[in-house]
């Protein structure tokens, strides 16, 4: 029931900031797995975030020897996770774990710490990413940006649902949304220059998010989806 309240709270609080029907230039990851029991309220948590922020749940595969393969999991999500693992000077990666806007890291069922923190991050400056469709795929146009940065392209399924045959979740039926399918960088930002690139995306991919970082897995500058 208390984390009932803190779901509606956060509903509250972003509408209270200003939210509208557009996502915030927020960037959510939640590195997860099916494999951990401690999961699926993380991935409730990501999907109550979602049309309120920029979510992305990418799906680690350490957990896949361990009873269950995630159907959606990737090594390279699990080398990101590492990454950040690396730049936050913490022991590992773990799951459920949430990262905002590549400044901070949390246990990803921590919905108090997940409103405020998408508070601070809808409160910083950032540049736009706009992003329209094309006949052969997406035409990326971003503001200059204060920095030097990297610009990554993210695909992902808009949802998805797995019946868990065994391991932690064993009969559980799982929903996730914004399942990380692909993701590569697309460019590099000059410091006060701005970026424009048509990109080619294939036909059903689902969600498209561009997102501006400093490099290193650092801060995310902006961030924009289709």
């Amino acid at each position: 029931m208390f984390r009932n309240f803190l779901l509606a709270a956060l509903g509250a609080s972003l509408a209270a900031a200003g939210a509208d029907l557009s996502r915030a230039p927020v960037l959510v990851e939640l590195f997860t797995s099916e494999g951990c029991s401690s999961c699926p309220p993380a991935d409730r948590l990501l999907e109550s975030l979602d049309r309120q922020a920029v979510v992305l749940s990418e799906h680690v595969d350490y957990w896949d020897r361990l009873g269950w393969r995630d159907p959606f999991s990737g090594h390279a999500n699990t080398q990101r996770q590492e990454a950040y693992a690396r730049g936050f000077g913490i022991e590992g990666p773990y799951t459920p774990q949430m990262v905002i806007d590549g400044v901070t890291e949390f246990v990803g069922t921590d919905a108090r710490r997940a409103m405020d923190e998408i508070g601070r991050a809808r409160s910083r400056e950032k540049i736009g990413v706009h992003l329209a469709r094309t006949a052969a795929g997406v035409q990326v146009q971003i503001d200059p940006a204060a920095k030097a940065a990297d610009v990554w392209l993210a695909l992902a399924d808009d949802s998805g649902t797995s019946q868990v045959a065994a391991g932690e979740n064993q009969g559980r039926s799982l929903h996730h949304v914004a399942i990380l399918r692909s993701l590569r960088k697309i460019g590099a930002m000059k410091r006060g220059a701005g970026f424009a690139q048509n990109v080619a995306v294939p036909p059903g991919a689902g969600r498209v998010i561009v997102f501006v970082q400093e490099s290193g897995l650092g801060k995310v500058y902006g961030v924009g989806t289709l």
